[in-house]
């Protein structure tokens, strides 16, 4: 079982399994940032509950490094670099709004920007 796949188990309460990897990705992908935005809102009040989303995200882009350095996954070199690139950001830039250091937008624009590549992408794997 690769990352992706114990991600999704993980994330996904309710999937259907005859889902395909695309769309499940995606809606993983969609209900963590959804956890992201709602919590960052209540941040001031419920600091414990945003911690908790954002350790998920940096859990989600842990999941998806350990599946793009998989030797089977036929991504391109130059989208994994990217995806290692935005992963080490992801953790890197979480530790600073732990630290009330930095706004969790970039977190939320990179997420979305993600979401957007998996949806034009035509035709689900």
């Amino acid at each position: 079982m690769n990352a992706t796949s114990q991600a999704l188990r993980g994330y996904a309460e309710n999937a259907v399994s005859t889902r395909n990897g695309r769309r499940a990705e995606y809606d993983v992908i969609a209900r963590v940032t959804q956890q992201l935005r709602d919590t960052a809102v209540r941040s001031k009040t419920d600091f414990p509950g945003y911690a908790e989303a954002l350790h998920r995200n940096q859990k989600l882009w842990a999941a998806l490094v350990v599946d793009i350095v998989d030797k089977n996954n036929p991504l391109p070199e130059e989208l994994k670099a990217r995806i290692l690139y935005l992963a080490e950001f992801t953790q890197h830039h979480t530790r600073k709004i732990l630290r009330e250091k930095a706004s969790i937008m970039p977190l939320l624009e990179i997420n979305m920007a993600v979401l957007r590549g998996l949806k034009k992408e035509g035709p689900s794997q």
